[in-house]
């Protein structure tokens, strides 16, 4: 037993009554040092046995000593696929209410994005993107400007019917975190994929990446012009034949 330590009872801080918060500091175990210690001979790892090797005190989650786990029992439905995607649905009736609300704005050089969505409360999660949908289009009254995801077809048609415009991009993780949070201090990623590619330079999809989107955008980058022009690439490109 270690000497109790001498604390001063005065309210004053000085260099004599310093001492460790109770309780932070334990008496180190003492291995190995005779069986009256309490942890001599095996030093607290009992008999032969899977706990008494050396770096083998704790299996790894979910062993259960050599029988099938639970997690093997259980039989297995379904798939996950690696490329899919979970969009945030929004309907063209609660983006006309939020409107009527004033608590959302938008112009053809300040769109409605994910960041304006999700600050203004209409939605709570992007997941992966937001996905625009036609459903309660007769609710929406005046004209809109929004950069979603994707786009149904009806929802676009329903937006340009009243002078608005839909502009589809493409989000990564990364970007769609950039767009949310404000930052512009990166350089947004680029569709990879041949399923984006196709989808984002195709105008009936309203892809930020078409040549009528780069010519009827108010706000168009120049980084974006090259990716059409490289992207689209393969449109005009012949193969010789021998």
């Amino acid at each position: 037993m270690s000497a109790a330590r001498f604390r001063a009872t005065s309210g004053r801080v000085h260099l004599f009554n310093l001492h460790p918060a109770p309780g932070s500091q334990h008496t180190q175990k003492r291995l190995g040092r005779g069986r009256s210690s309490g942890l001599g001979k095996t030093s607290g790892r009992g008999h032969k046995g899977q706990k008494a090797r050396s770096g083998n005190g704790k299996p790894k989650a979910g062993f259960e000593g050599g029988q099938t786990t639970i997690s093997k029992l259980f039989p297995k439905r379904g798939f996950v696929n690696a490329n899919g995607k979970t969009y945030a649905a929004i309907n063209l009736d609660k983006i006309a209410h939020w409107v009527e609300q004033g608590r959302l704005k938008s112009t053809p050089e300040e769109p409605i994005t994910a960041r304006e969505l999700v600050l203004s409360g209409c939605i709570h999660d992007p997941h992966d993107g937001v996905k625009l949908l036609g459903s309660g289009a007769e609710q929406l009254k005046v004209p809109i400007h929004i950069v979603p995801s994707r786009a149904s077809k009806s929802a676009i048609r329903a937006v340009e019917q009243l002078g608005g415009s839909v502009f589809c991009r493409y989000y990564n993780r990364l970007s769609l975190y950039d767009c949310v949070k404000g930052r512009t201090d990166r350089v947004a990623a680029a569709p990879t994929r041949r399923e984006d590619i196709m989808w984002y330079t195709d105008w009936r999809n309203r892809g930020y990446l078409s040549e009528k989107s780069i010519a009827k955008m108010p706000v168009v980058e120049e980084r974006w012009r090259e990716l059409a022009t490289q992207l689209t690439k393969f449109k005009s490109q012949e193969f010789e034949k021998k």
